[in-house]
């Protein structure tokens, strides 16, 4: 299954691959060199840390390398702009308290809460997506029903 992503995103997910590999990687490996010759490895903290961050990047850089050959980057934007789909920016009005909130939908590997960037196959994503300004939808949750309208539409 093709995972989309942002140009964007994946620019950035080749920096981190790229930094992983080439600036944090070795300096863990020297670290952890250094410690090694420092005798008993069994009750050598910095041996134990460095080893146990090695693992962590190691597991990053094989999830972003996996990530980076299966993924499928959308370059174009929509032709009818004028409806939400992967990459839009959207403005909302929750009908309930009046709340105005804007979100981007984006790949998962470019989730981000603060930015306020949610993964387009989340409940909210799937509802927005081929709405257009004005329209009116509904999100239901376990216990609840939102109605949210949409303000504007942008990429």
């Amino acid at each position: 299954m093709k995972t989309y992503i942002t140009s964007e995103g994946a620019a950035n997910l080749k920096k981190e691959l790229e930094f992983l590999w080439s600036k944090e990687r070795p300096k863990i490996v020297d670290n952890v060199h250094q410690a090694a010759k420092n005798g008993d490895r069994s009750e050598n903290g910095d041996y134990i840390y460095g080893k146990r961050k090695l693992r962590e990047i190691d597991r990053r850089i094989r999830y972003i390398t996996k990530q980076l050959a299966t993924i499928q980057v959308v370059r174009k934007k929509p032709t009818d702009r004028n409806r939400i789909y992967f990459s839009a920016f959207v403005k909302l009005r929750n009908l309930e308290n009046e709340k105005i909130m804007t979100f981007r939908l984006v790949g998962i590997d470019e989730t981000n809460p603060e930015k306020r960037w949610i993964n387009f196959e989340s409940p909210l994503s799937k509802s927005l997506l081929g709405k257009s300004a004005s329209d009116i939808i509904e999100l239901t949750t376990a216990n609840t029903t939102t109605h949210y309208e949409i303000l504007d539409v942008w990429y």
